[in-house]
């Protein structure tokens, strides 16, 4: 049995997993790599907590906003943007409080997990290409809100949103901060592309960076370290980075997201401040700006502790609008068949036609512009 209609209003959220009573929803990978839940009809009892917790399809109100730019003062090297998640993190640590968010297993599977103390919370920072999984996330919130705990959550919107409904009150010490969020590329596809680089290297693939700031290009560098060897090159080179980047790796539920708006259910919006050399060009450094996004009153008492730590300046919805923010990410011509070719062949002969078919497309297009060049 399935708690879902189609493939395209399932977010893989894992919600419907922790709040069924009797455990009879898992979640299972598809053929494209993707986890979807499926429902043990010998167990289920019929409860319809799996469809009442479902973020998907529900109606988000708008939200009397506040448009924020800042950087973190402190050392922004290992955040992916302006460094406003671990200040939020701080925070919540000065209350003896617990940070979940996504982090690299010892597999290099992306999972959501917890950090009880500011030593644990590094791996939770940065940009990671590759959905997670918080299966058991959900129930081991709700255990620390019920213990009196505070706990701040960060995670995309549809994880975000799932999480309030599962839990179905308001705790007064949750704070909730979702991303603004391209799209979630599959799993599997990561997987294979961990095989395929231990293969080229020999090696056990141990720390993956896909937005490295060691150029000062805005994270426009990727690293990754294999059998010990750090290896590191430019971000749009990587092809796993580019199957996400050019829309042919993302979940079908991604192509008709209805959190692409300025409005969500959380406290918190973060991402990229796209466009900071036009609305503020001194802070344009190369190191990252965050968009902060607040949405409820409880995140606007957070930000008055947070916010001497950074270099902010208010701004309007105008100067944040970006295409995540305005419509969900279009998905490619050729996704079916990527997905087709990942189905039928080993992860390294996927990887080998896709960088063939890349060097074809960049050669093509430099012969087109030669050629333009030569017409005019």
């Amino acid at each position: 049995m399935k708690p879902y209609r189609e493939k395209s209003s399932c977010c893989g959220c894992a919600a419907c997993a922790d709040a069924c009573p009797v455990d009879a929803v898992k979640m299972v990978m598809d053929a494209e790599g993707f986890f979807y839940p499926r429902i043990e009809a010998s167990v289920c009892i019929h409860c319809g907590r799996c469809e009442e917790v479902c973020p998907m399809g529900k109606k988000i109100p708008p939200a009397q906003n506040l448009y924020f730019g800042a950087q973190a003062k402190a050392e922004r090297t290992a955040s992916s943007s302006g460094g406003l998640f671990p200040l939020l993190a701080g925070c919540v640590f000065r209350r003896q409080g617990v940070i979940y968010g996504a982090a690299f297993n010892e597999r290099m599977e992306l999972v959501h997990r917890e950090a009880r103390t500011p030593a644990e919370l590094d791996p939770l920072r940065r940009t990671k290409y590759v959905q997670s999984s918080p299966a058991g996330v959900y129930r081991r919130i709700q255990s620390d809100l019920e213990a009196g705990k505070w706990v701040l959550f960060c995670g995309t919107p549809c994880q975000t949103h799932a999480l309030l409904r599962f839990l179905r009150k308001p705790y007064p010490t949750l704070i909730t901060a979702d991303l603004v969020c391209y799209g979630v590329p599959s799993p599997g596809l990561w997987r294979g592309y961990i095989r395929t680089l231990e293969r080229r290297h020999r090696g056990k693939l141990t720390a993956f960076s896909f937005r490295d700031k060691r150029s000062r290009d805005n994270g426009h560098t990727c690293s990754y370290t294999v059998g010990g060897q750090e290896h590191a090159g430019s971000l749009a080179e990587d092809l796993y980075c580019n199957l996400f980047f050019l829309n042919y790796s993302l979940r079908p539920s991604c192509h008709t997201c209805p959190y692409c708006t300025v409005d969500r259910q959380s406290d918190f919006t973060l991402g990229d401040f796209w466009g900071i050399e036009n609305v503020r060009p001194k802070m344009d450094d190369g190191m990252g700006t965050s968009l902060v996004i607040l949405h409820t009153d409880r995140a606007k008492r957070i930000w008055e502790d947070v916010k001497a730590e950074t270099d902010w300046f208010p701004c309007e919805k105008e100067d944040i609008l970006q295409p995540r923010l305005r419509e969900p990410t279009p998905a490619a011509r050729g996704r079916g068949l990527l997905m087709l070719l990942y189905r039928m062949l080993p992860a390294s002969a996927l990887f080998f036609l896709c960088e063939k078919a890349k060097k074809i497309v960049n050669i093509t297009n430099i012969y087109c512009r030669k050629k333009q060049k030569a017409i005019e």
